[in-house]
């Protein structure tokens, strides 16, 4: 028994002996812009934040490649003086108060505050500026106070309309009946608040609001926020995982779910975790699986009663894909669902290879849709793998690309439609899956709608998923159309060969995981679309731990279209009635939210904040914000005020009227 504690003690005094020889390194070659302590000079910022977030392996290829991006170059040093200079650097880090790490954090106090009215409250100050405070009280709650002269007023929160999940309700539909801003009155929209999260690759979270609260993320991490002012309330944090692969590794995060006193979120290395609601402290942290195995998440969950469900990404991996379920109280699983069968379960006979059909993909990383009155739970699941080879996977590979309707008690399949059967083009199905109550020709119908990366628009009966109608949405060379039962009808000379062949859509699909919505007035749907095609190859390759199993290349020929629109279809037809084209590259990741004020917001190509008349497309609005969107609009009430909230990569902003 003594011999590992002697071993733990001999290696924490070797990397206690290097962080020491680290530490001249540190003063001559980075103290000049990070300051002795790293918290930042008047040349270059806190680089705490980043240390205590980073693995030494990622500190060691800062150090010596740099970040050119930032202004930071590489540094040319040898492996015997890295080495203790990164154990210094890690040392750095945990020494330092959180407000060294970032000045926005905040810094709880035990105070009393007086109010405008003469009492006073007895809590912890958890925010504070000159304008306003956010408090806790000695029972717990959270109160959001303005400043009036040298006292505070509580901040009126009714009436409000809160947003309270990823898509905004358990429809999936982005579409909200707040009319306070309309397509008469929007040329006055300005912008309220800005809240950034530095040092993040992307963001393509949705905030979630309750009660006058925002919850926001980026990887591995939750903000609670002053949803009326941007103020920062609390924060959760925890480093980012080395290793992993696909979206997780990017470092994406989508959002979270909220029930009751819990706030629900995901880590990248395929964890589910708890935080108090009001303290943003842990509560529970459940493993889904393990990362090792190229699990990761990046979902928004989904609260249905006391379980909170959530998929897994890392889709190009070689994987088995599957969504859970865990009881909200305590975070153990209630159940999983495998969205590719194992031998000898039914669906097994679709796959062909065993090797493939146990590293098949399929992954669920999109939040899903819930019918309480059906009692139905409705989850889009992904492609298969090797993306573009589907020699050694003969067969629909069941239940890849599909909507796949669950008990959400027990995660038993009542009944699935797949729409891209052997798909061979990465045209996973994890679109926004929007359930509306609708007369479709002439009959009252509950509807599932979708615009499917594969290019085509469908209706289904969601009771049971029976197929109602499909129709392309883009230029679509792949299939000769779908017959009667939504199946499609595959062009031979679509399929990826080894010399490569041309075909519409494009990888990133005609559309994406991108919101879409259903506007009851207009009867229309909106959604962004791309034009596009690529050259698809295929390639005979194993599956390897550590990378991408595609099976193939792709690459945008020369002279082949590359824009995006907003379109907007007549469910009834699949006819696209408008269509706003954008300008420049097709990099805009938004998608769109529709209001019962007639506006549909957008982020643009361009970089705008921009939005469309619901019934006629035409551009009633857009503000130059010159940022890449990667993420979906939404809205919600405070105070009798109604806001626009979208994320960028730097940040979240909302907007309000005057």
């Amino acid at each position: 028994m003594r011999t590992p504690i002697f071993v733990a003690v001999l290696v924490l005094s070797m990397t206690s002996l290097a962080a020491a020889d680290g530490e001249e390194s540190y003063r001559t070659r980075c103290a000049l812009c990070h300051g002795v302590d790293a918290a930042g000079s008047d040349r270059a910022g806190s680089i705490l934040a980043t240390l205590d977030a980073s693995g030494p392996e990622q500190l060691a290829r800062i150090v010596t490649e740099g970040v050119p991006s930032r202004g930071m170059p590489g540094i040319e040093i040898p492996d015997e003086e890295l080495t203790p200079l990164v154990a210094y650097l890690k040392e750095l880090a945990p020494a330092a108060p959180p407000a060294a790490r970032d000045p926005r954090a905040p810094q709880p106090r035990a105070a009393s505050i007086a109010l405008a009215g003469g009492d006073a409250l007895e809590g912890t100050v958890l925010n504070e500026s000159r304008f306003d405070a956010q408090f806790r009280t000695a029972g717990g709650d959270i109160l959001l106070l303005r400043r009036e002269g040298d006292a505070y007023r509580e901040a009126a929160i009714e009436p409000y309309v809160d947003w309270p999940s990823y898509h905004g309700s358990y429809s999936g539909n982005r579409h909200s009946p707040l009319d306070q801003i309309d397509r008469d009155n929007i040329g006055r929209l300005a912008m309220q608040w800005f809240y950034p999260i530095p040092d993040m690759p992307m963001i393509e979270g949705t905030p979630v609001v309750i009660a006058g609260v925002m919850y926001v993320t980026a990887v591995n991490q939750v903000y609670a926020l002053d949803a009326a002012t941007g103020r920062e309330i609390w924060r959760y944090a925890q480093p980012r995982t080395e290793g992993l692969v696909g979206d997780p590794g990017i470092g994406l995060n989508r959002g979270v779910a909220v029930h009751g006193d819990l706030v629900f979120s995901v880590t990248d290395h395929a964890h589910v975790i708890a935080l108090d609601r009001f303290t943003g402290e842990l509560v529970w942290d459940t493993e889904m699986d393990d990362y090792r195995e190229h699990y990761g998440a990046v979902v928004a969950p989904l609260v249905v009663g006391d379980l909170v469900v959530a998929g897994i990404s890392a889709g190009d991996t070689g994987l088995r894909g599957f969504l859970d379920a865990y009881h909200a109280e305590t975070g153990e699983r209630a159940w999983r669902f495998w969205t590719i069968p194992a031998p000898g379960e039914p669906g097994s006979e679709t796959w062909g290879d065993p090797e493939v059909l146990r590293r098949g993909c399929g992954a669920t990383w999109l939040t899903g849709s819930y019918d309480a009155e059906l009692d139905l739970l409705y989850w889009a699941t992904g492609n298969p793998c090797p993306d573009m080879n589907g020699d050694r996977r003969p067969g629909d590979n069941l239940y890849t690309n599909s909507v796949v309707a669950l008990r959400p008690r027990t995660g038993e399949m009542v009944w699935y439609f797949q729409f891209t059967p052997h798909d061979t083009h990465d045209w996973d199905a994890q679109e926004p899956l929007l359930l509306i109550d609708e007369e479709f020709r002439g009959q009252p119908r509950k509807l599932l709608i979708q615009g499917n990366r594969n290019g085509f628009f469908y209706v289904l009966d969601r009771t049971n998923g029976q197929f109602l109608l499909g129709e392309p949405f883009v230029n679509q060379t792949w299939a000769e159309g779908l017959d009667d039962s939504g199946r499609p009808i595959v062009l031979p000379e679509s399929v990826p060969t080894e010399e490569g062949t041309v075909t519409c859509p494009a990888i990133y699909g005609a559309t994406n995981w991108w919101s879409s919505s259903y506007h009851p007035g207009t009867g229309l749907f909106y959604m962004m679309a791309l034009e596009s095609c690529n050259t698809y190859t295929k390639t005979d390759e194993e599956w390897q731990r550590g990378r991408n199993w595609m099976g193939g290349t792709t690459w945008l020929p020369d002279g082949a279209p590359n824009q995006k629109f907003i379109r907007a279809l007549d469910i009834q037809t699949g006819r696209t009635v408008w269509s706003y084209a954008q300008s420049g590259e097709a990099r805009t990741f938004s998608g769109v939210l529709s209001t019962d004020g007639d506006v549909v917001f957008f982020g643009e190509n361009s970089g705008a904040f921009a939005a469309l008349d619901a019934r006629s497309g035409e551009p009633i609005w857009h503000v130059p914000i010159n940022q890449e969107w990667r993420a979906s609009p939404m809205t919600y009430m405070v105070g009798g005020r109604q806001y626009v909230a979208i994320a960028s990569r730097l940040g979240f902003w909302a907007f309000a009227l005057p």
